[in-house]
């Protein structure tokens, strides 16, 4: 049978969806090791083991070897890698959405900055042209505005 892609990956990625699976992958990954040797940790029996070791295999991940009486098992790093390589470009994409949305933070940090500083600016400006016209002082003092100042005549 012979797997496209897309089916080597979601073999791939259904095995590594398992913590036990995950756990004997990375003991393959400092050499290999007998069923014994990889269901000690595990408080499983021997068929458990066997079937996640099948599910393990189907996907690639490990294979067996021949030693004698004994048939190890030993990580088989290329599905690995597949599966990386399909996660790379979704890094790619997130990384540069993250810095797409650092770039508009900075953006809106300095336009607060600007904001802040261009609202005492607008502040100090309205207070010095309220302290030079006439019609501010009235205001400010409560009494209304004269009837002259709108275009009103009476």
């Amino acid at each position: 049978m012979t797997l496209t892609s897309t089916g080597r990956l979601d073999l791939t990625f259904a095995a590594l969806a398992d913590p036990t699976r995950r756990a004997i992958l990375a003991r393959l990954a400092s050499g290999q090791a007998s069923v014994n040797e990889l269901a000690e940790p595990f408080a499983m029996s021997q068929p458990a083991i066997s079937k996640h070791l099948k599910v393990l295999e189907r996907a690639g991940l490990i294979s067996r070897g021949r030693d004698a009486q004994r048939r190890p098992r030993q990580l088989d790093a290329k599905p690995l890698a597949e599966a990386s390589g399909w996660l790379e470009g979704y890094r790619q994409f997130w990384e540069g959405r993250f810095q797409h949305l650092d770039a508009l933070l900075d953006e809106l940090k300095s336009g607060e900055k600007r904001s802040k500083s261009a609202k005492h600016l607008v502040d100090f400006a309205a207070s010095r042209s309220t302290h030079s016209r006439g019609a501010g002082r009235s205001r400010r003092l409560g009494n209304p505005p004269s009837n002259k100042r709108r275009g009103k005549h009476q």
